[in-house]
């Protein structure tokens, strides 16, 4: 859906904002004049133990449901849904709702091949499943407890591997060669697996990279854990071009006065050298500042900047695209070790955190996502609107980013459904630009963005709320295509693998990556 530029998108020598003190607090997202802001922490806000930020701070006019996970330590921003019409949840409009509880649906040339229930460790509702990385024919799934090894020879018949427990939050999970990579953005005793909850305002605490070395899929080995400042929410890996050296850009944010270890302004990343012949000597070696000026100050229902909550790298070009909370960013990575942002973009109207973004093959559209509500609340509704809570496509032209349109999925969702844009990654098809995404659960969409300026859904997955009387957390966290299927990550149902049977993707089918990390972006021939 597109819109006017220069009144959504302004680049910040452009444009200034009248700015305030860094917030450590939780977001006040102004969805529509119709709806109320309120403030509501989760870890990030305070950066403090899963636990401690969750419980303490949930606020009283949190919805009995998600209030009720808050204090079960969701952690992450999901928090932030509470922001919602003041925490009502009711006052959306859903009656445009499809599906029911238990149902399914999906567009006819989308349908689910194969679900893996979680199980063992993984199968509280509290132990969410989170991001996917591919190599050969194994996927490697993140959960909030640890991670999973899938065989994925075949398809159809989704094989575990190996499920290893190593607790903290959010495990967004890489892999390289050999090399595995856990991101731990919840303060623990320590860096080990075991280690339960420490508040980060003690100094011993730890939150950082893991690296495990996977060479053995069924047994994997943990060689390093390296600290970083405030954590690593996420990270990203940016090998140079040459394949001899690995790195890794660990994103973390909400910085804390308090926190030793996560001190304001925060307006950096971490940067890891992995080195490939012996991955348990993988070392912080640069911090380097991104926002010298401070970043987007807030306001307006956008986001205070400090530190970046996703970066998504395109090696192959030296080049990434970071979404930092209040700012889109475009960096120049020919100097790994050293990222330099090279130009920022802000939406004041529609935007309130900048949460990831995904380039097309050529590096010349980036699609930026919005986390509206952080996850936690239910922002697919016409109360909400199709501009926020949405992706924005930008052209990139000559290093400088030009808005073009939004896409949001048209289908109503209910009001005990988490729904906002999330992980997607592109279609490898020869000459367009076809993205999947996941929408938590607003199910998965698979969307052409050829033309920047009216991109269309083509297929569409869908599930019904896991509950007609609660908002649980859940719905499907990533979505990737990886050698001719989709494979989803859902919160709570499992591991998925679907099959789109489409012409415009069936050339998809025949491009094979020897391994796949979609915040690292491969380039396919043609």
């Amino acid at each position: 859906m597109s819109r006017d530029p220069s009144a959504l998108s302004l680049r910040t020598r452009t444009r200034s904002a009248v700015r305030r003190p860094l917030a450590a607090a939780g977001l006040a997202l102004a969805v529509a004049a119709a709806l109320v802001p309120a403030t509501a922490t989760a870890h990030d806000g305070s950066h403090s133990s899963q636990e401690e930020a969750t419980s303490a701070q949930a606020p009283q006019n949190c919805p009995p449901g998600l209030a009720k996970q808050l204090a079960r330590g969701a952690g992450d921003r999901f928090g932030a849904g509470c922001d919602i019409a003041g925490g009502d949840l009711g006052a959306m409009d859903d009656s445009g709702t499809q599906l029911a509880e238990g149902e399914t649906a999906s567009s006819d040339n989308l349908s689910l091949l194969a679900n893996r229930p979680k199980s063992g460790a993984f199968a509280a509702e509290t132990a969410y499943n989170s991001d996917l990385a591919f190599s050969g024919d194994h996927a490697f799934a993140g959960n909030y407890n640890g991670f999973t090894v899938w065989d994925i020879s075949a398809p159809a018949e989704p094989q575990e591997v190996a499920q290893v427990v190593c607790l903290g939050s959010q495990n967004d999970i890489s892999v390289y060669g050999d090399v595995l990579v856990l991101s731990v953005d919840s303060s623990r005793a320590s860096s080990s697996c075991e280690a339960g909850s420490q508040s980060s305002l003690v100094k011993s605490s730890w939150e950082g990279l893991r690296v495990f070395d996977v060479s053995d899929p069924a047994n994997p080995e943990y060689v390093a854990a390296v600290e970083t400042d405030c954590g690593s929410h996420t990270h990203t890996l940016a090998p140079t071009k040459d394949g001899q050296t690995l790195y890794a850009y660990a994103s973390s944010y909400s910085p804390n006065v308090n926190a030793p270890d996560c001190q304001p302004p925060h307006d950096k990343i971490s940067v890891v050298e992995i080195p490939l012949d012996d991955p348990s000597q993988a070392a912080l070696v640069s911090e380097p500042v991104l926002f010298p000026e401070g970043g987007n100050p807030g306001g307006n229902g956008s986001s205070t900047t400090s530190g970046c909550h996703d970066i998504t790298a395109y090696p192959s070009k030296d080049i990434a695209a970071g979404a930092c909370m209040g700012d889109g960013v475009i960096l120049d990575i020919s100097d790994r070790e050293n990222p330099v942002v090279t130009e920022t973009v802000r939406d004041t109207e529609n935007f309130a955190f900048w949460h990831s973004a995904t380039f097309n093959n050529e590096g010349t559209k980036v699609v930026f996502t919005d986390e509206l509500g952080g996850g936690g609340a239910a922002t697919c509704n016409p109360t909400v609107g199709p501009d926020k809570g949405a992706d924005a496509i930008y052209r990139l032209q000559g290093g400088q980013l030009e808005f073009a349109s939004y896409y949001k999925i048209p289908r109503t969702n209910s009001n005990t459904e988490n729904c906002v844009a999330h992980n997607g990654s592109l279609i490898p098809v020869k000459g367009r630009d076809i993205m999947v995404q996941a929408w938590y659960q607003g199910g998965i969409s698979v969307f052409d963005f050829t033309n920047a300026k009216r991109p269309r859904e083509i297929a569409w997955f869908d599930r019904g709320p896991i509950s007609d009387e609660r908002l649980v957390l859940g719905g499907s966290w990533s979505a990737y295509w990886y050698r001719g299927h989709i494979y989803s990550n859902d919160i709570q149902q499992g591991f998925d693998v679907l099959t789109l049977d489409d012409k415009i993707v069936k050339t998809a089918a025949k491009s094979e990556f020897d391994e796949f990390n979609p915040q690292s972006q491969p380039s396919w021939n043609g």
